[in-house]
């Protein structure tokens, strides 16, 4: 991810880049609901409101994704069970 295009993913964004990622990288990681990651965010100083954390899922989600899949690595949809 070079610089220009994280800030101009970012521009215009009232809090930091590494906020956004951060509670968006949360929320998909630790199956947590969005008032949870307001909590965490409101435990560290920072009130952000969990409809602004849901609207930046959903704005930057699909990007993540996007970038991070290359690095992924490729799985099966097959699995053994021992009995």
């Amino acid at each position: 991810m070079s610089l220009e295009t994280t800030v101009d993913l970012f521009k215009w964004k009232h809090y930091e880049s590494e906020i956004i990622l951060l509670t968006v990288r949360w929320y998909l990681k630790y199956s947590l609901s969005y008032r949870d990651v307001a909590e965490l965010m409101k435990e560290r100083g920072l009130h952000i409101s969990h409809t602004m954390i849901m609207r930046w899922v959903h704005q930057f989600g699909p990007e993540i994704d996007k970038r991070i899949r290359p690095y992924l690595k490729p799985t099966s949809d097959s699995f053994r069970v021992d009995e």
